[in-house]
C-alpha cells in the first residue's frame, strides 16, 4: 500500500490538542537564542550541567566546609565563594541564577527543572565531591536521584536545591518553574522527599499527596 501523503498544515491538525512540544536544555547561555523558537516551553532543564559550570563545588563540601581538611580544596571553596554571605548561600543563589535565566527566557512557558541527577563518580568530580561520595561498582544504578535526596549523606546538599527553587519561584517571581524527581524506583521514595522539600521553606501537602 502506498504512504499517503498529506500537507504540513494536515498533519498539524491530527496532532493531539494536548500535545506540547517542548525543548530539552540545559546550558542557560542558550536560553534566550532558543526561547524565541516556537514550542511550548522546557520539557526537561538539567540541574547538573548548572552546577558542574556555574556552582563547581559539592553541595555538602559547603555545608560542612569546617570540615574540610585538604588546604588546596578548603582555599579553592573560599575564593569562589568570596563575597557571599556564607557558603550555602553561594550554592543557592549561584544555582538559582542559572535557572532563573531559563525560566525568564521562556517566561510565562513552562519549564520543569529536574532535580539533581548526577552518579556518585560525577558528585565526586565537583570541588570538595570526594570527601562526601560513596564508591560504587555500578553508579548508574547506584546511590541518584530520589534515594539519595533524604538519605543522611546528601539530604542536607538537596535542601540547597530545593532552596534555589524557593527563591526562583518565591523572590523573583518565575512561577513557570516547576520541579522532576528523578530516578524516583517506588511511590514510597518519592513520597520520603517531600520532609526536606519542607524543611527547605517549601509548602508542600504533608498527607495525601498524589503521584502521577
Amino acid at each position: 500500500m502506498p504512504f499517503e501523503t498529506i500537507s504540513s498544515t494536515e498533519e498539524q491538525e491530527k496532532l493531539p490538542e494536548r500535545t506540547k512540544l517542548m525543548l530539552i536544555l540545559s546550558d542557560p547561555d542558550q536560553a534566550f537564542r532558543l526561547a524565541s523558537q516556537p514550542g511550548a516551553g522546557v520539557g526537561l532543564l538539567r540541574m547538573e550541567f548548572i552546577i558542574t559550570h556555574t556552582v563547581k563545588i559539592h553541595p555538602m563540601a559547603l555545608v560542612h566546609f569546617h570540615e574540610i581538611t585538604d588546604p588546596q580544596v578548603n582555599a579553592l571553596i573560599e575564593k569562589l565563594t568570596s563575597g557571599y554571605e556564607s557558603k550555602t548561600d553561594y550554592f543557592i543563589e549561584r544555582l538559582a541564577s542559572g535557572i532563573a535565566t531559563v525560566a525568564a527566557a521562556f517566561y510565562p512557558r513552562e519549564i520543569i527543572v529536574r532535580m539533581s541527577d548526577f552518579k556518585t563518580n560525577e558528585y565526586a568530580q565537583l570541588i570538595g565531591g570526594q570527601e562526601y561520595e560513596p564508591k560504587e561498582e555500578n553508579p548508574m544504578l547506584g546511590f541518584r536521584g530520589a534515594s539519595r535526596y533524604y538519605h543522611p549523606l546528601y539530604r542536607e546538599g538537596f535542601g540547597l536545591e530545593c532552596q534555589a527553587i524557593k527563591m526562583v519561584r518565591d523572590e523573583m517571581g518565575l512561577t513557570n518553574v516547576k520541579t522532576m524527581i528523578p530516578f524516583c524506583r517506588t511511590v514510597g521514595k518519592a513520597g520520603k522527599c517531600w520532609k526536606p522539600c519542607a524543611l527547605s521553606g517549601w509548602s508542600v501537602p504533608s498527607t495525601g499527596w498524589k503521584y502521577t
